[in-house]
């Protein structure tokens, strides 16, 4: 190590590699010590009174995970200036600042500001900086998705910072503070710096320098170096802690409201899912589960944490029924206040467990401001003792029963006593100031400690609150109260941007808006639109609202469009692999699972500030709905080719703008999505049998095929699919199945291969059926399966009878399936591509109509609905009551049933008015060009 340093100071070249190096220098009565924990992270400690020295590592708070790195590979000093083989930093005599580069281009210079003072900071120069991401949670105005804080002030939530605000535009949503701030300039100039203080803090990007301020003896940050925001970003994960992979059932939909009043309330809307063919994963129970709650009074149940069996008998035996008979989890709320009469109280009292009024001597605060839960104390969770004490006595019952999540409210904490006293965080501190921020964090953190202590369950938790590092927990977060506004949901998915980029991949909100008073729009467009961003966007899909008057709706199948809901929701099941094989990364490699446009693509500058559209992973570019009357929008696509993943077109940008992009697709509303050429997305087979994300069926049957849908691109790419048992922490261990899945455009052949699967996990299947959906401006006029040919179908219904083959598709689409075949053996499909897409003009007669009725063509391909009344492709009454139109992208020979149909344009498009009688008309395609008229009659 190095010794203490004064300035002025001069020190001879001095290389070294494989310990961490320390620094430090003075002036006056301040110091700063530099750490030096590798090539591209330093930390600093800057403060005017007495150093730490350098013998020691320096104190990091519970936000910071990592603390055993390794130093740098080489270290080099010349008087105040500090290189490795990633970074420079130069501190200048006489005032602390601290110069930074990336070791050649500078990067920010940071001096201390106020130093002496209680609030103090730091001045940052933005320099060639152009935009900034993270900082965690905060709702600006005015319905925009876009915008970083570059221009912004990021200000505390409250008086002690984590709090909700209000607004007009949004309503009461979270303000969670996580110091990151990731900061972007031209040409990949970048780089990260996390402010490791448990103190408010505000954030001013308006001018030139910036400024940050805080409470506190000391300013600590980190800094991160690097190539690129992924580099970054996986730095910070690194330093923070990766997130677990959540449980399976996380990624489905999970129905909740304020509050189910007991079991048949919630049997009834799990029935009216199930009766419209919706897929469900769980319920999400509020306060009435343990019921009681008694605003005003010491005599409330809050805390108590134990069903009441009046409304919710017999809960073991319930919560079994429902896993065994639907497949559905359930999660329940906590909060930590416990009312003042109860005994639990009188417990956690005896025990020191409860924050205290003042002193450690002190009784437990009571609580009475803002007391609509009742009257009484408030878990100490910085104490470990309590959290563990609580969990055992409370939580881990809930969890034997089979509760399969924890809601975790109020935990900014909303309320407080400005005067109370707890264990405490930092060393020798203990008023509220010290630990308000971390409150949260330390709560999940006795959640996920409780779970590694009693089994081999995975924790996951939803937290309206939280700090950096909340996300190695197995958190999930979502925005608080929001208001059913369309300006609400345009902000949440800038919200949802900067979360990202502040390392909590799974954050969500309630769908629909939880205020239903503030709407001020139509209310079935707005739930519509948000269900569809949510089912793209957030984890778990929860719709949720405030519905004490039991006169409200939540659940997709009773409100909105409720064709599109049951066809986003079933898209985002779809995909669930994909989903959770991004969710394996994030946990292995810190990468984000929604990133914005700027993650993968930061000197474009038509995505830096871009929060209206999304990725998915790396492969899926979404774009975001939120306002009213939308039919249509532009979307923009960075460079390079990719295909729409709903219709199959295929577009080629220069980075640009593509204009008037339709939402409405076959009758439903959908989000513009788009995948890049190259991309190979893992599926599972999802119908109107499919109970949840596990693949459970009505019928009891087994739908386990490995779904592959591939762009093909003349560059080989490749993606991982990662499996495991969807519910324990074996995977920790190694009890995954990775395969491997690549795809080449080589001339007219397109090669998809499916490698020998590796590893495996507790009823893992030895043998699969393998499917390829391959998406190509052409259909196939043979397919190859290691070499052997497969047979051709002429129709949908003939390719789903057999074992395997392949038929087109029609709509740039070519499906082809294996046999089953055990998983240990590789498998390289094999396209001849080549044939186009046939259209025809499809005739009905005798189309009488009412007014908002109309006459549309619904059949067996894709093209035509694939017999969805809500798909069905509209006519138009060219000659009325004769209704023609003409459908592109059929199948080339290929057979296809249809028929006219009546049905309403608006009004219960998935119920059909008037079916043409008789049988199906019947049309063959030709081998190319147009099929002519097909005609049906009334």
């Amino acid at each position: 190590m190095l010794a203490a340093l004064s300035l002025p100071l001069l020190v001879a070249p001095f290389a070294t590699g494989t310990a961490i190096q320390r620094v430090q220098f003075t002036n006056g009565s301040a110091y700063l010590v530099v750490e030096f924990l590798d090539d591209d992270l330093v930390h600093f400690e800057l403060a005017d009174g007495t150093s730490p020295g350098t013998d020691a590592p320096l104190f990091s708070t519970p936000q910071v995970a990592k603390t055993d790195y390794p130093g740098p590979s080489s270290f080099h000093q010349t008087g105040s200036l500090l290189t490795t083989a990633a970074m420079q930093v130069e501190v200048t005599p006489g005032t602390l600042c601290v110069k930074v580069s990336d070791p050649v281009r500078p990067l920010y210079e940071a001096c201390p500001r106020n130093l002496a003072q209680p609030w103090k900071g730091l001045t940052i120069t933005k320099g060639a900086i152009e935009n900034a991401y993270g900082l965690g949670e905060q709702f600006f105005t005015g319905g925009n998705a876009d915008g970083d804080w570059v221009g912004r002030t990021r200000s505390p939530g409250g008086p002690y910072g984590n709090a909700m605000t209000f607004d007009g535009d949004n309503g009461p949503v979270g303000n969670a503070q996580i110091p990151v701030l990731f900061a972007v300039g031209p040409a990949n100039l970048n780089y990260g710096l996390l402010l490791d203080q448990v103190y408010k803090q505000e954030w001013n990007l308006t001018g030139d320098p910036w400024t940050v301020e805080t409470w506190g003896d000391q300013l600590r940050w980190y800094t991160m170096t690097g190539p690129d925001l992924p580099d970054l970003r996986q730095d910070y994960m690194e330093l923070t802690g990766r997130p677990p992979v959540p449980p399976k059932k996380a990624f489905g939909m999970w129905m909740s409201e304020f509050g189910y009043d007991g079991w048949k309330e919630i049997d009834d809307r799990l029935s009216g899912l199930r009766a419209a063919k919706f897929p469900v994963d769980g319920f999400v129970l509020d306060l009435p589960w343990f019921g009681g709650v008694t605003a005003h009074s010491d005599n409330t149940r809050m805390g108590t944490l134990a069903w009441d069996t009046t409304a919710f008998p017999d809960p073991a035996g319930t919560i079994a029924a429902y896993q065994a008979e639907q497949g559905v989890g359930l999660m329940t709320i906590e909060e930590s206040y416990v009312g003042g009469n109860l005994p639990e109280h009188a417990d956690l009292a005896a025990r020191g467990y409860l924050v205290r009024a003042g002193c450690a001597a002190c009784a437990p605060t009571h609580l009475t401001t803002n007391d609509w839960w009742g009257r009484g104390g408030m878990i100490d969770w910085t104490q470990n003792a309590a959290g563990d004490y609580w969990h055992t006595l409370k939580r881990q019952p809930l969890i034997d029963a089979g509760v399969l999540g924890h809601w975790l409210d109020l935990g900014e904490p909303e309320m407080y006593d400005p005067g109370d006293w707890t264990s405490g965080i930092l060393p020798g501190k203990h008023a509220h100031a010290d630990y308000h921020n971390l409150y949260n964090l330390k709560w999940a953190e006795s959640v996920a400690r409780g779970y590694a202590g009693s089994g081999t369950k995975r924790p996951f938790m939803l937290a309206r609150s939280g700090a950096a590092g909340m996300q190695r927990h197995g958190v999930a977060m979502w925005s608080a109260d929001i208001g059913s506004k369309l300006t609400a949901l345009a902000q949440q998915q800038n919200a949802q941007l900067h979360m990202s980029m502040s390392g909590i991949d799974y954050y969500g909100s309630d769908i629909g808006g939880f205020r239903r008073e503030m709407l001020n729009s139509d209310l079935d467009e707005l739930y519509t639109q948000w269900f569809a961003d949510g089912a793209w966007f957030e984890v778990p899909v929860r719709p949720h609202t405030e519905n004490l008057c039991n006169c409200l709706q939540t659940a997709p199948d009773k409100i909105g469009h409720s064709a599109s809901n049951l066809a986003n929701l079933r898209q985002r099941y779809e995909l669930t692999p994909y989903y959770y094989s991004l969710a394996h990364r994030a946990h292995r490699f810190g990468e984000p699972v929604v990133p914005p446009p700027a993650y993968y693509y930061q000197n474009d500058p038509n995505l830096r500030e871009a929060g209206h559209e999304k990725l998915i992973g790396r492969d899926l570019l979404v774009g975001v709905i939120a306002g009213a009357g939308e039919r249509e929008r532009d979307i923009y696509l960075p460079a390079g080719t990719w295909y729409d993943y709903a219709t199959g077109d295929r577009l080629t940008s220069t980075g640009q703008w593509f204009t008037d992009r339709p939402l409405w697709v076959d009758g439903v509303f959908r989000l513009p999505a788009f995948a890049r050429a190259g991309a190979i997305l893992p599926k599972m087979h999802v119908d109107g049998r499919t109970m949840n994300v596990l693949g459970r069926r009505t019928d009891a049957t087994t739908r386990n095929e490995l779904i592959a849908r591939v762009y093909p691109d003349p560059a080989a790419t490749s993606f991982t699919l990662y499996e495991d048992d969807g519910a324990s922490t074996a995977y920790q261990g190694g009890a995954v199945r990775t395969t491997r899945l690549g795809q080449q455009l080589v001339g007219s052949t397109a090669t998809v291969t499916i490698a020998a699967a590796d590893g495996t996990y507790a009823g893992a299947p030895a043998g699969r059926q393998n499917v390829v959906e391959l998406v190509t401006g052409t259909q196939a006029s043979a397919v190859t399966l290691n070499g052997a040919p497969l047979t051709r179908h002429a129709t949908k219904a003939a390719f789903d009878a057999a074992d395997s083959g392949f038929y087109n598709a029609g709509g740039n689409l070519v499906v082809a399936k294996s046999a089953e075949t055990p998983v240990t053996t590789a498998k390289t499909f094999a396209f001849t591509l080549g044939q186009p897409p046939v259209s025809a003009t499809f005739t009905c007669h005798d189309g009488t109509t009412t007014p908002g009725q109309s006459v549309y063509a619904v059949g067996g391909a894709p093209q035509l609905g694939a017999w969805s009344v809500a798909s069905a492709v509209k006519l138009s009454p060219t000659a009325y009551p004769t209704w023609t139109g003409t459908i592109t992208q059929l199948p080339p020979g290929t057979t296809i049933e249809w028929k006219c149909v009546k049905r309403q344009e608006a009004h219960h498009p998935d119920k059909a008015d008037q079916w043409q009688p008789g049988g199906n008309t019947v049309l063959t395609t030709p081998a190319s060009g147009d099929a002519g008229t097909t005609t049906g009659t009334f």
